[in-house]
C-alpha cells in the first residue's frame, strides 16, 4: 500500500438553493470552493457540486460546515393557496406544513498534491 496523502478532495452535491450559504460559510472559515452546476437524482432537480481541496487535518471542519448548512432538515413552508371551482367558496388559504429540505451527498478522495497559484 502507498503512503497516506496529506490532502483530500471533497465533492459535495447539494440542492441548488443551499449553496450560497454553504460557500459563504466555507469562505468565512478559510476554505476555498469551486462550483459546478449539476443535475440528477430521481426528479432531475437542479443541484450544485462543490469541490473543496483541503489539508487532511482540516477535513472534519469542512464536513461540519457542509452538514450544518446543507444537511437534511425540516422546514415550515407555506404552499400556494388552492382555488376550488365552486363559486361560493373561493380560494382556501394555505396552511403551513413541515417538509423535508436540503441534503448533501459527500465524496472524499485522497489527493497527491494541492497547489494554489
Amino acid at each position: 500500500m502507498g503512503e497516506k496523502t496529506n490532502y483530500k478532495l471533497i465533492l459535495a452535491v447539494l440542492q441548488g438553493d443551499d449553496y450560497h450559504e454553504v460557500v459563504y460559510q466555507l469562505n468565512q472559515n478559510g476554505y476555498y470552493a469551486t462550483l459546478l452546476h449539476s443535475s440528477g437524482g430521481f426528479l432531475k432537480k437542479r443541484s450544485m457540486t462543490i469541490m473543496i481541496g483541503v489539508e487532511a487535518e482540516k477535513l472534519e471542519g469542512a464536513l461540519k460546515i457542509l452538514k450544518e448548512h446543507a444537511g437534511k432538515r425540516i422546514e415550515t413552508v407555506l404552499p400556494p393557496a388552492v382555488a376550488y371551482s365552486m363559486p361560493t367558496e373561493g380560494a382556501i388559504p394555505a396552511v403551513p406544513v413541515q417538509m423535508p429540505q436540503g441534503g448533501v451527498t459527500i465524496f472524499v478522495l485522497d489527493m497527491d498534491r494541492l497547489e494554489h497559484y
